[in-house]
């Protein structure tokens, strides 16, 4: 048995315990995302929000759906009471791709609300993109991205091309987000510390930054400080 643990925590990197639990951790949010993966598959916004009122943008990552954020999602809208918006999209597309249909949804949102872009993963760097790249919108107050892979990560060969080549160590869009600063536009960005997909820091390099513990990449998603700290955020802001 403790054969089979080193084993295991060599491959991983690190001691057995804390390994086998942080591999535990995202074994249950791959299950949870799993049950959620078949929600929101169509474009979601609230068409009937009124001038000054809140809207909340979720993008996923990934191989993912805008159904994984339902959790999350339900934690800020509860506690904020703030409106949502959400669309999916198929594996695959680089940043400048998502960003470009984040801008149609933007597009979509009644004029005179105030408009919090939130993303995981590649839909954190596809919205801070789209606010720095685009001309993002005047009514966007602020960009919160999790577990996104702002310096990139050594495990982007293993993504779709565009993708792999976007968040990739050095990439141009990497580059370009980083030398761009806040452009008027705060950002935060939450990191999850046993995140092992993201293996850079995944912060961008302007902004705060806040790192939660015994935390992995998908598991941010479902970790009640993230989704607390998103809610707070947006909170301020109200």
């Amino acid at each position: 048995m403790k054969r089979g643990l080193s084993q295991l925590a060599a491959l991983a990197g690190g001691t057995p315990i804390s390994k086998i639990r942080d591999v535990g951790r995202e074994a249950m949010a791959f299950a949870r995302q799993a049950t959620l993966l078949h929600r929101d598959m169509s474009a979601t916004y609230p068409r009937l929000a009124e001038p000054g009122e809140h809207v909340v943008v979720f993008l996923h990552g990934l191989f993912a759906t805008a159904g994984v954020l339902r959790p999350i999602r339900e934690t800020v809208l509860e506690k904020t009471g703030a409106h949502a918006a959400s669309f999916s999209y198929a594996p695959g597309p680089g940043v400048a791709a998502i960003a470009e249909r984040l801008a149609e949804l933007v597009d979509r949102l009644p004029s005179g609300v105030a408009i919090h872009l939130v993303g995981h993963s590649m839909g954190g760097l596809a919205a801070r993109w789209f606010v720095q790249e685009l001309g993002g919108d005047p009514r966007v107050v602020q960009s919160i991205s999790l577990a996104s892979p702002f310096r990139g990560t050594t495990r982007a060969k293993l993504m779709p091309a565009a993708a792999g080549r976007d968040i990739a160590p050095g990439s141009a869009v990497l580059r370009r987000l980083a030398e761009r600063g806040e452009c008027g536009v705060p950002h935060l960005s939450i990191v999850a510390a046993a995140d092992a997909l993201v293996t850079e820091d995944a912060a961008l390099h302007h902004g705060d930054r806040v790192e939660i513990a015994d935390c992995g990449h998908n598991g941010v998603l479902y970790h009640r400080q993230a989704a607390e700290l998103v809610a707070e955020r947006v909170g301020r802001r109200r």
